[in-house]
């Protein structure tokens, strides 16, 4: 019978550690058009809707890619071709809605519409390109980055 318990500690246990897990991605793909990737962990995977994102990964689309992200907060990002972003942190409280999102655009064009983390605390919401740094106050905007 105790071992019995044990096992069933054990599997709750395993179960509640893998729902704190699943909490831990940033992002769903949610349409992908062409050619988008994933970096994460030295590694390039392709992209498809239901992927998900996570804090740390470079997005990637080519020359032919459009890439659409929903975000845990309902911001949805939208990578135009020949884009790279990279998701430098992500964080979101579904039941606080306190978070913070910090991005940068190396290059490509970055559409937003922003969600709970900016409509709750505006400076917690932040995307970088090489020349400039951006805090949000508005909803919706467009980023553009060259490599120049």
């Amino acid at each position: 019978m105790k071992q019995l318990c044990n096992l069933i500690t054990g599997l709750s246990m395993l179960a509640s550690t893998s729902v704190c897990f699943a909490a831990d991605y940033a992002g769903v793909v949610k349409t992908v058009r062409g050619s988008a990737t994933v970096e994460r962990a030295s590694s390039r995977v392709a992209l498809a809707p239901g992927s998900r994102v996570n804090p740390g990964d470079r997005l990637v689309t080519g020359a032919d890619g459009y890439l659409g992200v929903t975000m845990r907060d309902d911001t949805l990002l939208t990578l135009g071709p020949g884009s790279v972003l990279a998701l430098d942190s992500y964080g979101f409280d579904p039941k606080t809605h306190d978070g913070n999102f910090l991005a940068s655009l190396t290059r490509g064009v970055l559409s937003v519409v922003t969600g709970l983390i900016a409509k709750r605390s505006p400076d917690a919401f932040v995307v970088k390109t090489r020349i400039s740094t951006m805090g949000v106050r508005g909803t919706e905007f467009i980023v553009e980055a060259n490599e120049r």
